[in-house]
């Protein structure tokens, strides 16, 4: 495959994950919009979120394995066809029901582009390019999240509701166009057969799990339907796990796990998923409630971050190839370690401009501990399992991630509900207040109560501070532990002039 064309099938997929990424979040800012012009209540607006994660969660690891079989590009390009069709779908739903189910489509169309986008990525760039391919390819990921608040919110002033929808369907439609132009056809001849006990097993405990993380902050932990969900998750997970280590032709090759090349950088890249998880689940709220921003500002106040992991991604390229993965990994959880316990003594008071420096940090923490980790996970895999692999990672990756929010979510919540004053309000009044800070900003604003919208400010930052001082140790401890048991690397990282992919390739 021609130089050119390589690098233009690369911003094909970019282009694809940066809608995948704001697709994300830019449902974030429309749920209000929704809740007025389809009458939906807090039941329907948390399944028109949670359908796509459910599904998403699911079928991550069997896409991956459809993949290898069938054809990566084909299959790709058939998710992304699912994806723009959903999303057309959602924009022309006339009801909760429609746009539940577009969701619920948009979410396996997402669950097949992912594994299968960083699956080519392996099969196309030679090692010597591969840090900087994975740097574009994790870099538009990361743009989406905080461009889906940006561009959710003006679409929301200017167009209708089923404008947030709509938008994904050019985009799918050109990257698809490009993909299928530049893109080669890669598959393993080898690839086992469909493997259905396991993929039952799997998807059935990662639906329970999500399901169980996505209740807990709501019910609480203890609640019983919680407890049995999370159980069950656990039963259906251990089985799957046991059966795929018997199974004639196993989905997913859990001898990956004792390649401590592959083990430390999934350790690192779920760790750098969660801090930033972690920090766009408490800072947007920030942003919005705390100081004021609408949609739209509050998206374009995250640009800092943006550029911090921008110039993590640049400086991951350029050094890598001469220190290894190890270095960048361990000094990129650093940084964000630091940046993160900066933000940790952030002030209700503070201005925007006092957190622009540890919000550069923290993109730049994520851009040097992400990216390698990413890179390395990609290096340690076989070449014949891309796809089944990529799977693998994907799926830990967004599991970590989703089980570590809601744990963040539940410090949150607790540390808010325990500091702010709603004593004197009328029943509820003080029960929306103490549920969360936008609920006590509204209250505050219809009975003109500042000593309410101080107090509520005041444990929303405090509660973030936990959050973000959380997040620091958690990243200094995983910077520890790589530093201390991650293979250096002799033996460990692919140099620059190791050989292209054995993929198996197929004319377009």
């Amino acid at each position: 495959m021609g130089h050119e064309r390589r690098w233009w099938g690369l911003g094909a997929l970019a282009l694809c994950m940066l809608a995948l990424g704001f697709d994300m979040t830019i449902l974030n800012v429309a749920l209000t919009t929704l809740s007025e012009k389809l009458h939906a209540g807090t039941s329907e607006l948390q399944w028109i979120v949670d359908s796509y994660l459910l599904v998403f969660a699911a079928l991550l690891l069997p896409a991956g394995l459809l993949g290898d079989r069938l054809g990566r590009k084909r299959t790709l390009l058939a998710g992304l066809a699912i994806f723009g069709a959903a999303s057309l779908a959602g924009a022309l739903s006339g009801g909760t029901g429609g746009v539940i189910a577009a969701r619920a489509f948009m979410g396996l169309g997402a669950a097949i582009v992912t594994p299968l986008s960083m699956s080519m990525l392996p099969a196309i760039f030679p090692a010597g390019e591969r840090t900087r391919a994975v740097a574009v390819w994790s870099s538009a990921t990361a743009l989406g999240l905080p461009l889906g608040p940006l561009l959710g919110g003006w679409l929301l002033e200017h167009y209708s509701w089923g404008s947030i929808f709509l938008l994904n369907v050019p985009i799918v439609l050109v990257g698809g166009i490009a993909l299928a132009l530049t893109m080669p056809e890669t598959r393993d001849p080898a690839a086992p057969k469909a493997d259905g006990p396991g993929s039952l097993l799997s998807m059935g405990g990662l639906v329970a799990l999500v399901y169980g993380v996505i209740e807990a902050p709501v019910r609480g932990w203890g609640d019983p339907v919680v407890l049995g969900v999370l159980a069950l998750a656990a039963v259906l997970l251990a089985a799957f796990v046991l059966w795929e280590r018997r199974a004639p032709h196993p989905m997913m090759d859990v001898r990956l796990f004792r390649d401590a090349r592959f083990s430390w950088a999934m350790v690192a890249a779920i760790a750098a998923n969660l801090m930033m998880g972690g920090l766009l689940f408490v800072f947007p709220q920030y942003l919005q409630a705390v100081l004021g921003n609408d949609a739209f500002g509050t998206g374009l106040r995250l640009v800092p971050m943006l550029l911090g992991l921008m110039a993590g991604g640049l400086t991951t390229d350029r050094i890598v190839p001469r220190t290894g993965h190890k270095p960048v990994i361990v000094t990129g959880l650093a940084v964000l370690a630091a940046g993160l316990g900066w933000g940790a003594f952030t002030g209700a008071g503070d201005s925007y401009g006092s957190v622009v420096p540890w919000l550069l940090l923290i993109g730049l923490g994520c851009g040097l501990s992400l990216i390698p980790a990413m890179d390395a996970l990609m290096a340690a895999l076989p070449a014949d399992q891309a796809g089944r692999g990529s799977g693998l990672v994907q799926t830990l990756r967004q599991t970590g991630g989703t089980l570590g929010v809601a744990g963040l979510g539940s410090l949150l919540s607790a540390v808010y509900r325990d500091r702010v004053a709603t004593g004197g309000l009328p029943g509820a009044a003080a029960d929306a207040a103490h549920d969360s800070v936008g609920g006590a900003v509204a209250v505050a604003g219809k009975l003109h109560d500042g000593a309410l919208l101080a107090s509520a400010r005041d444990a929303y930052v405090h509660g973030m501070d936990a959050v973000l001082a959380a997040c620091a140790a958690g990243s200094l401890a995983v910077a520890v532990l790589l530093l201390t048991f991650q293979p250096g690397r002799r033996g460990a990282d692919v140099t620059a002039d190791e050989p292209e992919s054995t993929h198996e390739h197929v004319a377009p």
